[in-house]
């Protein structure tokens, strides 16, 4: 398995990932409302354009993906496709990050799903679960 940093060429399967992991495992935890903004946060080509993505990836297959805004500071998405979760993929794609960063703290807003998660992987909570735009998530952070 590689993990690297994705060319803009493999961003629209990066994309699709994210997607549909998010449909399967955070969307119903949602209102409707929230799988909408999800929705339009990842079609907004501005924002998009905005976020660096790293990518696990077996030969050519994308099996995770993680993008980073703020100077690889703050984790906008997170994702690994079902048939790979619990193979530390993700773990991989975060040591990969952290080696890859000089950023002394990171933060994340995640979703119910993935907090378990991001405690594993050493996150705290800075705050309860908040509501915006119907998407529900705990702001969380690590610092090395």
């Amino acid at each position: 398995m590689e993990i690297r940093k994705l060319t803009p060429d493999e961003l629209p399967s990066a994309l699709d990932l994210i997607w549909e992991t998010f449909l399967q495992f955070e969307a119903p935890d949602y209102a409707a409302e929230g799988v909408q903004s999800f929705k339009a946060f990842l079609d907004d080509r501005s924002t998009i354009a905005t976020l660096e993505f790293f990518g696990a990836l077996d030969e050519e297959e994308l099996l995770g993906v993680l993008a980073v805004s703020q100077g690889r500071r703050h984790i906008c998405c997170f994702f690994v496709r079902a048939q790979q979760q619990k193979q530390g993929i993700g773990r991989k794609l975060w040591e990969y990050l952290l080696a890859n960063s000089r950023e002394e703290c990171f933060t994340v807003h995640s979703s119910p799903y993935a907090v378990p998660v991001y405690h594993k992987l050493g996150f705290v909570d800075t705050g309860t679960e908040q509501v915006s735009d119907g998407i529900r998530y705990t702001p969380m952070k690590y610092t090395r």
